[in-house]
């Protein structure tokens, strides 16, 4: 009689040529675990096998192959069934399935075991309590942070300039460059109509004088 082989959707094959390991993660926040490695008795075999039919060639060699193709198609064996039962009961008690969405989550972070179901579906008071708190602070500060005034003490009529024209510094604001003691705001005034152009103008945009000599 055949035996039935347990399994769920949250896992990964990790097996390869060498054994078997599998590797189960919570569907809620992604953490997971590895089951042990469990080494295949037929892999030393076959590596055996491969060294001897590459040493004498021939019909070992023809035996050699014909075992790597078996061993390939093997992948659904009863070794690999009883390395697959052997990590379920490996990691299986670390997860639960909850019964309201049936995800497989992990028994450390996601479950709510006074409910007996998932911290989605039955939320853990204290943790919503937090979060719900976060967010009424960050509302909260949004909305008094919008009635102060950052801006006292800006000329905001004047043209920011990051960098100093005179060395280039980085501004952190102010009139004058922390640098240099250069203005931060330099005009260039004409000397026809005194009208206060930007410091790169080379004419006037009042009268048309021009700026440079």
């Amino acid at each position: 009689m055949t035996t039935h082989v347990p399994f769920t959707d949250n896992f990964t094959d990790l097996s390869n040529t060498e054994g078997f390991q599998f590797e189960f993660r919570c569907e809620r926040c992604g953490n997971g675990y590895r089951s042990a490695f469990r080494r295949d008795p037929r892999a030393a075999g076959q590596k055996l096998a491969r060294g001897l039919g590459n040493l004498f060639g021939g019909a070992l060699a023809e035996f050699t192959s014909a075992a790597d193709r078996l061993l390939d198609r093997g992948t659904n064996s009863p070794a690999k069934d009883d390395a697959l039962r052997a990590a379920t009961a490996e990691i299986g008690p670390l997860f639960h399935q909850c019964r309201g969405c049936s995800d497989w989550v992990c028994g450390d972070v996601c479950w709510n075991d006074g409910v007996g179901q998932c911290a989605r579906c039955s939320p853990i008071p204290t943790e919503e309590l937090a979060q719900l708190q976060a967010e009424a602070r960050r509302r909260q500060l949004q909305e008094r942070l919008e009635t102060t005034d950052l801006t006292a003490g800006i000329a905001v009529d004047q043209q920011a300039r990051p960098r100093c024209a005179s060395c280039g510094a980085q501004s952190s604001g102010g009139k004058f460059c922390g640098e240099c003691g250069a203005s931060l705001n330099p005009v260039r005034r004409c000397p026809g109509c005194a009208y206060e152009n930007p410091p790169t103008s080379r004419f006037c945009a009042e009268c048309g004088t021009g700026l440079v000599a």
